[in-house]
């Protein structure tokens, strides 16, 4: 059917359910009520949506949102990955959004689930990527290649709270991240404690702080392979401690890139804290190393 026998059909149809169809003409002039076929172009790479688990976030915070909008495009580029293949957290369109929003002015984001953007030609266009809340096994061993590569030649990690729990059959992406995933206390208060102060990711943040938040306890301390910078209170987490030495956010040096990872983040409140979103966005921008330090001496330029 040809695309005005497609809208004059549609419209039809909707005239029965208006009671003044001329308020009905108005709305289609101006919104347009009729999908109209796509042409059979390639997609792009980089996709918003979600191949497994569809959720829609709560309407009332999708529909708050202010859009963002007059972002240069000469800035460095972020990739934000959020495939997952075991559980989905529902509050990965929260933080993508929150991401996004800290970044202004610093990086661009572009958020997909496809991982078959994990080509050596198109890992190139990123000076960081995050894991965020990933869950399983999200790339196949062409992809593994590519991102091992990717790191080897600079690139940066950041992963974020189930970012630990993906990828156990591949060795190397555990070292990366510095532990995996063993098992979680509920959504409690605990006491965070910030044992480095020199870091750009907890130079800003509290002493102590207290927040609720889902605790990760590991399968093996990473404190001999990684630079500690918070910790966690194990008095604070019943029977899911780590001896008395719980690290919740690290980060290290690895084979040629850098690798951020934060075990906290599993609620939607979580990107609302100014002070998670600056532990974030620190972590970013240490992970994009050479380019986020151009990009932010640029800027200190500009503001002279």
């Amino acid at each position: 059917m040809h695309t005005s026998a497609m809208l004059n059909a549609a419209i039809a149809q909707a005239a029965r359910c208006f009671k003044y169809p001329a308020v009905l003409w108005v709305f289609v002039a101006v919104f347009g009520c009729v999908d109209t076929p796509t042409p059979n172009n390639t997609p792009p790479v980089i996709k918003n949506e979600s191949r497994l688990q569809p959720q829609s976030l709560n309407s009332q915070t999708t529909s708050a949102r202010v859009p963002i909008t007059n972002i240069p495009a000469e800035l460095p580029h972020v990739l934000v990955f959020t495939k997952t293949m075991a559980y989905r957290h529902k509050n990965i369109s929260d933080g993508v959004y929150a991401l996004r929003e800290t970044g202004i002015g610093k990086f661009i984001v572009e958020q997909t689930e496809d991982s078959g953007v994990f080509t050596p030609n198109n890992l190139k266009r990123f000076c960081a990527v995050v894991f965020f809340s990933t869950t399983g096994d999200v790339l196949n061993k062409e992809q593994q290649v590519a991102f091992e590569q990717y790191i080897h030649d600079g690139g940066g990690f950041v992963g974020i709270h189930s970012a630990s729990d993906t990828e156990y059959d591949w060795p190397w992406y555990g070292k990366l991240v510095g532990a995996w995933f063993k098992d979680h206390t509920k959504v409690i208060l605990a006491t965070v404690c910030r044992e480095d102060k020199t870091h750009i990711s907890t130079n800003d943040f509290p002493d102590m702080w207290k927040r609720e938040d889902e605790w990760y306890r590991f399968r093996t301390n990473p404190r001999k392979n990684v630079r500690v910078l918070v910790t966690v209170n194990d008095q604070d987490l019943g029977e899911v401690t780590m001896n008395g030495d719980h690290p919740i956010s690290w980060m290290h040096e690895f084979e040629g890139g850098r690798s951020w990872y934060t075990g906290m983040g599993h609620t939607k409140e979580s990107f609302l804290e100014p002070e998670f979103r600056k532990h974030v966005l620190g972590g970013i921008l240490w992970a994009m190393g050479p380019c986020a330090i151009a990009d932010l001496n640029q800027a200190n330029t500009n503001s002279k």
